[in-house]
């Protein structure tokens, strides 16, 4: 085999791919993608030796999206996995790489998810499964999906399904397949169990082992930041006011990241340079010279504009956005707590990211400490110690006689203590920079026991209190229909929209989109005002809808019907929609009313563009 290329444009993969892999940020491959791609390209069978983190989801999702059919939509595709956790993430991988395919689908199937909403979309027409094997079990005796199209199977973490007690409906699954099929086969590690089914299913395989290398990184003070979505810029901010550093490189995942990153630090008082692939080297070395000279303080890069950086000054290294593998970690951090001076490495990670900060501590052999967000109190003491010391400086190095004579006038004509002329002046002074800053509402990740490395949850609002999202508003169309204000478990941080929501209730509940009334997006959650008394059946499917792979945990707001916890209120758990008449008398609408009729309905239900999400 030829040496492991040095970009993905020097691996045959499609111009949609390409244009994906940089819209996420990958610039080059790594080793294991490197070796992996090129075999499966060429359509042999693989055995991947290499641990979590080394990037081995794109190794194999990459070349095999490239033989996808776009125009046969049967499943080509099949990739089992051992936990829900780990199908959902693939499978959003996939959907992240095929962004540009138009018209392709993948879906996650898994057990604890209804099983109509699979049926549909599986009726629908997908070209990729990814599911964990007793759910791709069901379906196939079922039989609800063929693999008589399939073109390749991916056993993902084949060590883990041994483990779990999974490799014989590993191997049924197998017996179901196609001789003609493809397989690849990656497991961290290679039990005699799992080599017999390597060797009975695949046909002369290529092999590739990437090993996993711990480094100790004992000079540099490791330790991570529960992301809460939007607010990772305020995050920042604080982290950077309180921290003590000399100078800091902040990595993010793509070329465009850089400049707004880079660009809203300047705008909120911090000298920033932007440093990605895209900059000139004339412009690379000038702001690296600015680094060393301490015209600027900040470096926002990307992972290949970093490399080979080496600034003594730099005291910290902040992972804005978490690295695709392990091995791009310790380069970042590598940045700092050279020649055996200290180092801070801060990384920021969301909950569904756990698998990856597990597989950091690995590779680094040291656990990473979870860090509090510093308080308010602490940002502003130091600010107010920034500008005592700003006073001190000012005092001992210039000339105040022009100013102490304009104090003086302002003392005598106006009879004004000299403490409250300085006490108006630091008050002008600070407009900008607030020394007692306004509380943010960073929310704070809820405290749990330690979960396990593939936990996805991610953290939860305080429930609001009542009245606080207020009531339901009637239907301009249909203002006879009593409406209720409901919660449900979407937000802005899930880049769920208004049309996804009314998508999801419209496809799974069949509520026809004219009584759905106002949707309101906060953060973490969304409220959407829907009929008051809807049937129990309803109410079940709406708690079990997903939007971007957020399940919508449908409740009534405390200014709904039916109080906090949502549901029909006892007795009667089928009972229909209702209206109140003039007069406050109630007329039964019927289930029927509200349900999409399908054919001939003018519903604003999205068109779908290939999501992951049970509804579109």
């Amino acid at each position: 085999m030829s040496s492991p290329s040095e970009s993905f444009a020097q691996l045959a993969l499609s111009a949609p791919i390409l244009r994906a892999l940089e819209d996420v940020g990958y610039e080059s491959p790594s080793p294991i993608q490197a070796e992996c791609i090129p075999h499966l390209l060429e359509g042999h069978d693989l055995i991947g030796q290499a641990q979590t983190g080394t990037g081995k989801t794109a190794a194999f999702a990459l070349p095999l999206l490239n033989n996808i059919d776009l125009s046969k939509k049967t499943p080509q595709l099949l990739v089992l996995a051992p936990t829900r956790e780990l199908a959902i993430q693939v499978a959003e991988a996939f959907q992240s790489y095929a962004r540009h395919m138009k018209g392709f689908h993948v879906l996650p199937v898994y057990g604890g998810q209804g099983m109509d909403s699979q049926l549909r979309q599986l009726k629908r027409g997908v070209h990729v499964v990814v599911g964990t094997p007793g759910r791709v079990m069901d379906h196939l005796r079922r039989k609800t999906m063929s693999l008589a199209g399939l073109k390749a199977l991916v056993l993902d973490e084949a060590d883990e399904m041994l483990k779990m007690g999974f490799i014989d409906d590993v191997e049924w699954i197998l017996e179901q397949t196609p001789d003609s099929r493809q397989i690849a086969l990656f497991s961290a590690t290679m039990p005699d169990v799992i080599r017999k089914v390597a060797n009975r299913y695949l046909k002369s395989p290529k092999t590739v082992k990437i090993k996993s290398e711990s480094t100790t990184v004992d000079t540099i003070d490791q330790k991570y930041w529960q992301v809460s979505g939007l607010h990772k810029l305020d995050a920042l901010t604080r982290i950077l006011e309180v921290e003590e550093f000399d100078a800091a490189i902040i990595f993010v995942r793509t070329k465009n990241a850089t400049a707004e990153l880079a660009q809203k630090l300047e705008a909120r008082g911090y000298a920033s340079a932007a440093l990605s692939g895209d900059v000139t080297q004339a412009l690379r070395e000038r702001t690296i010279t600015q680094l060393k000279k301490k015209v600027i303080d900040i470096i926002v890069a990307t992972d290949v504009a970093a490399r080979g950086l080496d600034v003594p000054r730099i005291s910290h290294v902040i992972n804005y956005d978490i690295p695709y593998d392990t091995e791009a970690y310790v380069h970042r951090i590598g940045r700092t707590g050279r020649a055996g001076r200290k180092g801070t490495a801060i990384l920021f990670a969301a909950p569904r990211e756990t698998r990856m900060l597990r597989a950091i501590e690995r590779a680094t052999n040291k656990k990473i400490e979870r860090m509090q967000l510093p308080s308010i109190e602490a940002v502003s003491n130091k600010r107010v110690t920034e500008f005592k010391q700003q006073i001190i400086d000012t005092i001992e190095s210039e000339d105040l006689t022009f100013f102490n004579e304009v104090l003086m006038q302002i003392e005598t004509e106006q009879n004004i203590s000299p403490n409250d002329v300085a006490a108006a002046l630091t008050f002008l002074l600070q407009k900008e920079r607030p020394l007692m800053p306004k509380a943010q509402a960073v929310p704070k990740a809820r405290k749990e026991r330690d979960r396990a490395a593939n936990s996805t949850d991610r953290p939860r609002e305080k429930r609001p209190a009542p009245g606080s999202l207020g009531k339901a508003r009637r239907l301009k169309r249909h203002p006879e229909v009593e409406m209720a204000r409901y919660r449900i478990e979407v937000g802005k941080i899930h880049e769920a929209s208004p049309g996804d929501i009314v998508g999801a209730i419209a496809n799974e509940a069949e509520i026809d989109s004219q009584y759905i009334g106002d949707i309101k997006l906060y953060d973490e959650f969304s409220t959407v005002d829907l009929p008051a008394d809807m049937p129990a059946d309803i109410f079940q499917l709406l708690k079990k809808a997903r939007v971007r792979q957020q399940a919508l945990a449908i409740s009534v707001t405390k200014d709904g019907a039916f109080g906090s916890k949502g549901g029909p209120r006892g007795g009667d758990k089928k009972r229909k929609f209702a209206d109140k008449k003039e007069g406050g008398r109630s007329k039964s609408l019927g289930k029927e009313k509200f349900v999409n009729k399908r054919a001939g309905s003018k519903s604003r239900k999205p068109k779908s563009k290939g999501r992951i999400s049970l509804s579109k």
